[in-house]
């Protein structure tokens, strides 16, 4: 272990405000792009976020497979740096990975380089480990709520671990300062749970990348749709808890009403076997990233969404960012965004039949469908990430504010440029 290389070479002081607060922060997650998942997505742009601020990241993760490692030199940037730790494939996930216990390493290295905040991402081996070193260290944690992982646990007939799940998540949420929610609802929830010391910070919406220019005929043709045919999009993990048996219901009560119409699934999991077989028809495009993933949501005509496990669910603002009306659940994102008949189509909580019903008028109305798009365009407009990040540092300062010695005066910042700097610590 190298710990004193996160301190860098030749670093070049720039002068700050004195109103300026510039805060070294360690990030731990157990994802991290380019794994794909709403988790490992909405992390980077808080990472990324603070460091656009002129804050210290320090990003702690699991070394994820050989074949998707970045090189080095390109996750390292100034006032940026990456610890990487040893980690494990997750059961049923194999392409995601978790850390292992590493209380000692993580001590190590804050001893060496005190962070002013701790934040984890993720309740995983890694995350208990961090909240450890922390609390040994007194050093501020603060966490995140991403994961309805109570809520999954009924999909993969391991109902009876549901309380013992949710007695962890609310022991090693409320040994932080500060645990953020995506939403009031689930505050709202946790809190009536015995979950402590919450608060609400939304999601944003990318909408340089996710918008309607990028439809594409190409991409169409190449499903096998025209122009007049309907293309109906779900885009998420292909896995029990995703509801997607709703998703082959409604679709099926689509094609009994002679609507000309295409099924496009885009990401990967283990049902796509039983759902291809099931759907001999359908589009699997398997997973898509950037420009690619922005193009499909755009050449589609109609997003259905029936999960009901989701924290948020990123891909409800991707779709109205790129004028797609969405038929979901009154539940996380669609719940707060989504004003039914409106921008969108939103039916209460696990009503089925809602749901399908809602999704055959959609597909059945190429007018109402072109009216609840330009709405939703509208709404995503609003939802730039800039202002999320704010909001994510203002909990950050709040939380450090008391414990911060009067006289620890702006904090200077690594200048910007890339020699000199450090490479990433793998601590084993």
């Amino acid at each position: 272990m190298h710990d004193d290389e996160w301190d860098g070479a030749d670093l070049e002081v720039q002068a700050y405000p004195a109103c300026r607060t510039v805060l070294r922060v360690a990030f731990v997650t157990e994802t991290y792009p380019p794994e794909i998942n709403g988790v490992s997505l909405t992390v980077a742009r808080f990472v990324e976020g603070l460091h656009a601020l002129d804050h210290e990241v320090q990003l702690i993760r699991p070394r994820q497979r050989s074949a998707v490692e970045p090189k080095a030199a390109a996750r390292v940037t100034d006032r940026f740096h990456e610890v990487l730790m040893r980690g494990l494939p997750i059961p049923r996930y194999p392409d995601l990975r978790m850390g292992v216990p590493s209380k000692r390493a993580l001590v190590r290295l804050w001893s060496t380089r005190r962070p002013d905040v701790v934040h984890i991402a993720t309740e995983g081996p890694l995350g208990w480990s961090a909240l450890q070193a922390a609390q040994h260290l007194k050093i501020p944690v603060t966490s995140d709520f991403r994961t309805n992982f109570h809520a999954y646990t009924r999909h993969y007939g391991l109902g009876w671990l549901r309380k013992p799940v949710m007695g962890y998540l609310r022991k090693f949420h409320n040994a932080t300062l500060r645990t953020l929610v995506p939403t009031e609802a689930l505050r709202l929830d946790l809190e009536a749970c015995g979950f402590r010391h919450l608060a609400v910070v939304s999601r944003g919406v990318d909408t340089a990348l996710f918008h309607p220019g990028r439809r594409s005929a190409a991409l169409r043709q190449a499903w096998g749709a025209d122009d007049g045919s309907l293309v109906v999009m779900c885009v998420g993990r292909l896995a029990a808890e995703k509801n997607l048996d709703l998703l082959v219901k409604a679709w099926c009560a689509i094609a009994a009403r002679g609507v000309p119409s295409r099924l496009v699934l885009v990401g990967d999991g283990p049902q796509r076997q039983t759902l291809a077989a099931r759907l001999p028809d359908a589009v699997f495009a398997g997973q898509r990233r950037g420009e690619d993933l922005a193009a499909h949501f755009a050449s589609a005509d109609l997003f259905l969404f029936p999960s009901m496990t989701e924290t948020f669910g990123n891909v409800v603002t991707e779709a109205m960012a790129s004028a797609l009306p969405v038929v979901a659940f009154d539940h996380a994102a669609a719940a707060v965004l989504l004003c039914d008949g409106d921008n969108g189509w939103r039916v209460p909580l696990g009503d089925e039949q809602a749901f399908i019903e809602a999704a055959v008028r959609a597909a059945q109305d190429p007018g109402r469908r072109k009216g609840i798009a330009a709405a939703a365009l509208a709404t995503a407009a609003e939802l730039g990430w800039d202002r999320v990040v704010r909001r994510f540092e203002a909990e950050l300062l709040d939380v450090v504010a008391p414990r911060r010695p009067r006289d620890d005066g702006p904090r200077a910042a690594v200048g910007a440029g890339l020699a000199g700097v450090p490479q990433p610590v793998a601590l084993r």
